[in-house]
């Protein structure tokens, strides 16, 4: 949902190789803040059949958490607070629901802390302390967003995997990590500058290596179509 850029929802939403997709967001990690709605309804009216699952209001929006999201194609969360987020769906047994509806072939995907959400540990810098926390696991790697090469938070990143973080990827806003299983199949990116890394160490030696990306608005990127022969099942897609 990149104001004025939709080709990374466009490339997510090609992912479940059908025109008029069912799509789920899930708010949680910004407390469900009504400005991030309006975003994602106005990214995706058009496109898809849109909904949201709200986990701090009183309406409740659907009447049985588990059977709608087992229903969509595509399951989107959002950013903020993966810490929080993390938390309360656990609290509310959504962490399970979500390894049903991968395990299924929903294809899963989201920024930021929806990013971070689906591996095993995840590093972050809120309020520029660096803490790592325990993911979802979908994915057996290590996550890092925002990333910037030389950064403060680079540093830190490398640091934790010197004290045993395992390894994993890194992405500058607007590169996307394309998962298939438990493998990375491609980066993309939204912007002609944005890349992905791969985190890891060497011996004793942590090394940041840049893995190609292909930027999705390049004249000879082929879009995906419905007949598509890439088999698009449990597919997590973090930006």
């Amino acid at each position: 949902m990149e104001s004025g850029n939709p080709l990374l929802d466009d490339f997510v939403v090609a992912t479940t190789g059908l025109k008029r997709p069912r799509v789920c967001f899930l708010p949680t990690a910004s407390g469900d803040a009504d400005h991030y709605l309006v975003r994602f309804y106005n990214a995706f009216r058009e496109r898809a059949d849109a909904s949201h699952i709200s986990l701090f209001r009183r309406e409740r929006g659907v009447g049985d958490i588990r059977e709608h999201l087992l229903s969509q194609d595509l399951i989107y969360v959002g950013g903020g607070s993966v810490i929080s987020m993390l938390a309360v769906w656990r609290a509310h047994g959504i962490d399970e629901v979500l390894r049903e509806a991968w395990e299924r072939g929903v294809v899963l995907c989201g920024l930021s802390a929806g990013s971070l959400c689906w591996f095993e540990e995840c590093v972050t810098t809120y309020q520029q302390e660096t803490r790592v926390t325990i993911g979802l696991g979908f994915l057996p790697w290590s996550n890092q967003v925002h990333f910037q090469l030389g950064s403060d938070a680079h540093r830190a990143y490398e640091a934790k995997q010197r004290e045993g973080l395992r390894p994993g990827f890194a992405a500058n806003d607007g590169a996307a990590f394309h998962f298939i299983d438990t493998e990375l199949a491609q980066v993309v990116a939204s912007r002609p500058e944005a890349r992905g890394y791969r985190v890891e160490l060497k011996g004793d030696r942590p090394k940041t290596t840049q893995l190609a990306t292909r930027y999705l608005g390049a004249p000879d990127h082929v879009p995906l179509i419905e007949d598509s022969p890439i088999p698009w099942a449990s597919t997590p897609v973090s930006a």
